[in-house]
């Protein structure tokens, strides 16, 4: 299927290395010219060259997507983006009688005011150009509370409430907002996930990851490259009439008919 994506323009948030990187090669197959972003400039910048093999023009910005000078680089390098897809670090796995303040609102940063403020800078320009494609990555845990993934959980069901009136408010633009809810992929992240959990139940890490991919009823981790692929449908021609959704990829981990 040709998603009528060939020339458009995105920004991807943290696409060096996992999810961010998977949608990034997702869209580059596609034709479409990228600004992506990350810290390590050595990782960052292999992850470019991979993406240029695919033809397309690749700006790589580099830092932490929540510092306003890097936001601002962001929007310098692309100011009038077809696609935004929002994609943070999140907080790291912790008990929450741990977190004061400080680490709270620097949660709520990465990974519910960050994306907003993305947000702001490019969906008028979108409206106005009668195309936009914003895809906010969260979590499953947003339905399904993972213990000491609180702060990560709380920020980002904050977000997908925040958007949820704003995208049907340019739904008649033809710009969509969506959530991708990853549940159990194959990423750094549910790794250092695995290794929380088998330290506590003291087994080792691939006794704590075979324990895990049976809850899946899938049988499995899913991987960033099928995670991508769906973000790519969702920034294409083919759907505008899908916004304001949390589409889940957890392998059916998520028990629910709805």
């Amino acid at each position: 299927m040709d998603l009528g994506l060939k020339g458009r323009k995105a920004i991807i948030c943290a696409s060096s290395r996992g999810l961010g990187k998977g949608c990034a090669m997702a869209l580059a197959g596609e034709g479409v010219d990228l600004v992506i972003n990350g810290r390590n400039p050595d990782v960052t910048n292999a992850t470019a060259d991979e993406l240029r093999k695919h033809g397309v023009n690749v700006t790589v910005i580099l830092g932490d997507v929540s510092d306003p000078d890097t936001q601002a680089k962001l929007i310098e390098a692309c100011p009038d983006p077809d696609i935004l897809v929002n994609n943070n670090a999140g907080p790291k796995l912790r008990d929450f009688r741990e977190l004061d303040r400080e680490a709270i609102l620097a949660g709520v940063t990465q990974n519910m005011v960050t994306p907003i403020e993305l947000i702001q800078k490019v969906i008028d320009g979108m409206s106005e150009r009668g195309f936009g494609r914003i895809v906010n990555i969260t979590s499953l845990s947003v339905y399904q509370p993972i213990l000491g993934l609180d702060l990560s959980s709380g920020a980002r069901a904050g977000l997908t409430s925040f958007l949820a009136g704003i995208a049907r408010s340019v739904a008649d633009k033809n710009v969509t907002i969506n959530q991708l809810l990853p549940g159990k992929l194959d990423t750094d992240r549910i790794r250092d996930t695995f290794k929380f959990g088998a330290d506590k139940a003291g087994i080792s890490l691939d006794q704590e990851r075979a324990r895990q991919e049976k809850l899946i009823p899938a049988g499995r981790l899913g991987t960033p490259e099928e995670f991508g692929k769906t973000c790519a449908f969702l920034c294409s021609a083919h759907a505008g009439y899908i916004t304001g959704q949390n589409i889940r990829l957890d392998g059916g981990l998520y028990p629910s008919a709805f």
